[in-house]
């Protein structure tokens, strides 16, 4: 089997533009990428603001690490590599829910700021359409709490190239929201996070106050 990449590709462009999709569905296409260690609650506030978005009748999606690495990246393991590679992949899928109009969340360690920023740089000059939330709790209380218990398996060696243990995290330096998951709740987390959505126009603040968060 030959693995030379196709040439022969010409983008083809349907009708239905997204604006028109955005318009429908009352708000924004756009992406809101948690990166953090394991455990930090990436996924888990996750989770939860995507369940205050649908309340509010946004049109949202899901994209988790351990889901997408069953199916779409399950030919993936932890080298750099490998990693580089994964965040491409679930950059390019992101970038097609933003055309499709849809609120998408990402939770995903991301470890390396080259590649969180890869995947910003598939937005569209000026579309303010991607948000990096730093999920930021101390490694001390993410082993703490290692509801997976990989910390334990890491620390015994059994798992190699394990962020925060025996692979780097670059923290991200600039990100549009910095959630402190080892100081507050998971529900002070979501206010602080719709917060910014309503105030910097990513949803109508009516939308809030139909949900009853504003």
């Amino acid at each position: 089997m030959s693995d030379t990449k196709s040439t022969n590709i010409v983008w083809h462009e349907g009708t239905v533009e997204r604006q028109q999709r955005e318009a429908m569905n009352r708000h924004k296409g756009f992406t809101i990428w948690f990166t953090g260690l394991s455990g930090s609650g990436k996924s888990t506030l996750s989770v939860a603001l995507e369940e205050s978005l649908h309340r509010m009748g946004c049109r949202t999606y899901r994209l988790d690490g351990d889901n997408v690495r069953s199916g779409l990246n399950r030919d993936l393991a932890f080298r750099p590599e490998d990693r580089i590679e994964n965040i491409r992949r679930i950059g390019e899928v992101a970038k097609l829910f933003r055309d499709a109009g849809i609120i998408n969340l990402t939770a995903f360690i991301s470890p390396y700021r080259q590649d969180r920023e890869m995947a910003r740089m598939l937005s569209e000059r000026g579309a303010n359409d991607f948000l990096e939330v730093f999920v930021d709790a101390p490694l001390d209380v993410c082993e703490d709490r290692d509801p997976k218990g990989l910390y334990k398996k890491a620390r015994a060696g059994s798992i190699p190239n394990f962020t925060g243990i025996s692979a780097p995290y670059e923290a991200p330096e600039n990100p549009e929201i910095h959630v402190k998951t080892g100081e507050c709740s998971i529900a002070e987390c979501v206010d602080q996070l719709i917060a910014y959505l309503v105030e910097h126009d990513y949803i109508h603040d009516s939308l809030a106050r139909d949900a009853g968060r504003a």
